[in-house]
C-alpha cells in the first residue's frame, strides 16, 4: 500500500539526537532523522545509527500519546530549548521471547499550536480503534503464585493502565471462587469492555466458569444439557500472569510477562478459544480450555494434592511416584472425529497468531439465537462415534497445545485455540521404559506420537466410561495390605481401579464423562504467538 494517499500530517521536528521528518498516515507514525546537525557535532553525540534508518509504528501499537513538560527534563540541548513544546509517544517494542515493552519517543515542536495539531490528530486515530477497552473489571488474586499479584498490578500494570486512559473496578478477592460468585451474581457487566484477572491459571479458571454461567443464564441456557450449544461470551478476558502456573497465558501470548499481557490488553488484541464442557450423565461439572487428563497426569495431580506445602515442587515429587507406580486403568472411549478440514494433530501445523485454520471457524461460524433451545444440536445419527476398548496408562484431552517452558512443543503441538476441536491422545499399556520414552519426547522436538502405543484422534466430542466404577472400601484395602499376596493382588487392584481426571488443575469427582468442544465460546486479549517473521514485520 502506498501510504503517501493516506498522510495526515507531517513536519520537521527535534527530539534529542537531532531534527527528524515525522510523519503521521493512518496506519502508520514514521520518523527519520535528517541529517547530522551542529548541534550533535558540537555537543560530542555521534547519532550515525540514528540517522541511517528510520522508524515506522503501527498507529494501532501506539499505547497513547500525551504532552510533555519541558521542565520535566534536566537537561536540554540548544536546538529542544529553542522548541519549548513537546509530545511523546507511547508505544509497543517487542522484545526477545515475545516479550513487549511500552517504548517512548519525545518530538519537540517550535510552537504550541503544532504540538497541539500532532496530539490531536494521532489522538483522533487512536478513538477509530473500536476493539480498545475503555473500561475493566479487574480481579486480584493476592494469595496466588508468589503471592506477589496485588504489588505486581499496582507497580506494573495500573501505570500502564492510566497511561492508556483505561478506567479500571479492582476487586482483591478474599476467598478462593469469589471472583466466580462476583461474576454469576453481583458484577454489572454492562459498564465493562472486559474482565481481567491477576493470578494464575486457578484465577482464570474462576473468571471462566463466572462468564460463561452468567451469559447462559441471561440467555436461559441450560448448562446441565451435555448437547447444548452454549452462547459465546460478549466480554473478552485478559489474563495478567501472577501465579506458579500460567499455561493459558503462556499459549496465547508466549510469554508469562505482566507488562506484555497489559499491553495487549490496553491494544484491544482479539483472539478466540475453545472451552470444552464437561458432563456427567447429565450434570455439569466444570469447563476445560487447556487439558484434561485421566490416568498418569490425573494420578499426580491427586497425589500432588496431598503435598501443597511443597509448593511447586510437589508436582515433581507426585511425577516420580506416580511414573514409578506405573499404574494403567481399562475402559471404553468414544468420540466424534472433527471434520477433515481442521487437519490432523501430526500435520505439523501450528497455531500462532492468524493462524488459517481458527480464522476459518470465525468466518463460518453463524450468529446465535436468543430463542431459549434454539441453538441446541442433538445427539443423533449425524454424528458418527467411534469406540475404542483397552487398557489405557493415560488418556489426555487437549484443546491447545499445552506448552510451558518445561515443554516448549506442548502435549500436543499441533492443537489449535479455536476451531471446536480437541486432540484426544491415547496411551496404551506398555512398558515403563516405553511411557518413559514417551514422556521424555515432550520435552524435545520428536514426534511424541510416533509410538506403536499411543495414538491420537482430532475430536468434537468424546465420552469414557470406566470399567470399574467402584473402588474399593477401606475395609478392603486394609484386607487386601494382610494379605500374603498383598503385592500380586495390589498389582491387580491397580490395574483395575479407576483413577480420576485432572481438569485444567482440578479434581473431577466423577470418571466416567462425556465432553463436547464448544467453538469460540470465549474471547481473550491476546493474538496468539507470533512466528519470527511476524515479529519482524512489526519492528522498525
Amino acid at each position: 500500500m502506498d501510504h503517501q494517499h493516506h498522510r495526515l500530517l507531517s513536519s520537521l521536528l527535534f527530539h534529542k539526537h537531532g531534527q527528524v521528518e515525522v510523519t503521521f498516515f493512518c496506519d502508520f507514525l514514521t520518523w527519520k532523522n535528517i541529517g547530522r546537525n551542529r548541534s550533535n557535532r558540537s555537543s560530542g553525540i555521534s547519532s550515525v545509527s540514528q540517522t541511517a534508518q528510520g522508524h515506522a509504528v503501527r498507529v494501532c501499537e501506539i499505547v497513547a500519546v500525551h504532552k510533555t513538560h519541558i521542565s520535566d527534563q534536566t537537561k536540554a540541548t540548544k536546538h529542544l530549548q529553542q522548541n519549548p513544546c513537546a509530545f511523546t509517544v507511547f508505544y509497543v517494542s517487542r522484545m526477545t521471547q515475545h516479550q513487549w515493552r511500552c517504548s517512548d519517543i519525545t518530538f519537540h515542536c517550535a510552537n504550541q499550536e503544532l504540538c497541539e495539531r500532532w496530539i490531536q490528530t494521532i489522538n483522533d486515530q487512536l478513538s477509530l480503534q473500536t476493539n480498545r477497552p475503555k473500561s475493566l473489571l479487574v480481579y486480584i488474586n493476592p494469595y496466588g503464585g508468589k503471592k506477589q499479584g496485588k504489588h505486581l498490578y499496582d507497580q506494573k500494570v495500573a501505570p500502564l493502565f492510566s497511561r492508556a486512559c483505561v478506567s479500571t473496578d479492582v476487586i482483591v478477592t478474599e476467598r478462593a471462587n469469589h471472583a466466580r460468585d462476583h461474576l454469576k451474581s453481583e458484577a454489572n457487566l454492562d459498564k465493562y469492555d472486559g474482565v481481567v484477572c491477576v493470578g494464575g491459571d486457578g484465577m482464570f479458571s474462576e473468571i471462566l466458569h463466572g462468564l460463561v454461567s452468567k451469559t447462559q443464564t441471561d440467555h436461559c441456557v441450560d448448562p446441565n444439557q451435555p448437547n447444548a450449544s452454549l452462547v459465546p461470551c460478549s466480554l473478552r478476558i485478559g489474563i495478567i500472569p501472577a501465579g506458579s502456573t500460567d499455561c493459558i497465558c503462556f499459549a496465547t501470548v508466549g510469554t508469562n510477562d505482566p507488562v506484555t499481557s497489559a499491553l495487549h490488553i490496553i491494544i484491544g488484541d482479539s483472539q478466540p478459544m475453545d472451552v470444552c464442557s464437561v458432563h456427567h450423565s447429565d450434570t455439569f461439572l466444570r469447563y476445560s480450555v487447556s487439558l484434561l487428563g485421566y490416568g498418569f497426569y490425573g494420578d499426580v495431580l491427586t497425589d500432588s494434592e496431598k503435598k501443597r506445602w511443597l509448593g511447586p515442587a510437589r508436582y515433581d515429587l507426585s511425577g516420580v511416584k506416580t511414573f514409578l507406580t506405573h499404574n494403567y486403568y481399562e475402559g471404553t472411549v468414544s468420540f466424534v472425529p472433527a471434520e477433515d478440514d481442521v487437519g490432523n494433530p501430526r500435520d505439523k501445523e501450528q497455531c500462532r497468531a492468524g493462524c488459517r485454520v481458527c480464522q476459518s471457524k470465525t468466518s463460518l461460524k453463524a450468529p446465535q439465537s436468543d430463542v431459549p433451545g434454539e441453538n441446541e444440536t442433538c445427539d443423533t445419527g449425524s454424528d458418527t462415534w467411534t469406540e475404542i476398548r483397552g487398557k489405557f496408562i493415560a488418556i489426555n484431552a487437549a484443546t491447545m497445545s499445552c506448552a510451558s517452558p518445561r515443554s516448549p512443543k506442548g502435549l500436543s503441538p499441533s492443537a489449535h485455540l479455536a476451531d471446536g476441536t480437541a486432540d484426544l491422545i491415547l496411551v496404551r499399556k506398555c512398558s515403563r521404559l516405553d511411557f518413559f520414552k514417551h514422556l521424555v519426547r515432550h520435552t524435545n522436538k520428536e514426534d511424541q506420537f510416533d509410538h506403536s502405543f499411543v495414538e491420537v484422534h482430532r475430536v468434537r466430542k468424546f465420552r469414557f466410561q470406566p470399567r470399574h466404577q467402584e473402588t474399593m472400601s477401606l475395609e478392603d484395602l486394609k484386607k487386601l495390605g494382610s494379605s500374603p499376596i498383598c503385592s500380586k493382588a495390589a498389582h491387580h487392584y491397580n490395574s483395575c481401579a479407576c483413577s480420576h481426571w485432572t481438569c485444567d488443575g482440578e479434581i473431577l469427582p466423577h470418571a466416567a464423562i462425556q465432553v463436547s468442544v464448544q467453538c469460540q465460546l470465549i474471547t481473550l486479549f491476546a493474538r496468539g504467538i507470533e512466528e519470527k517473521q511476524q515479529c519482524a514485520a512489526f519492528q522498525d
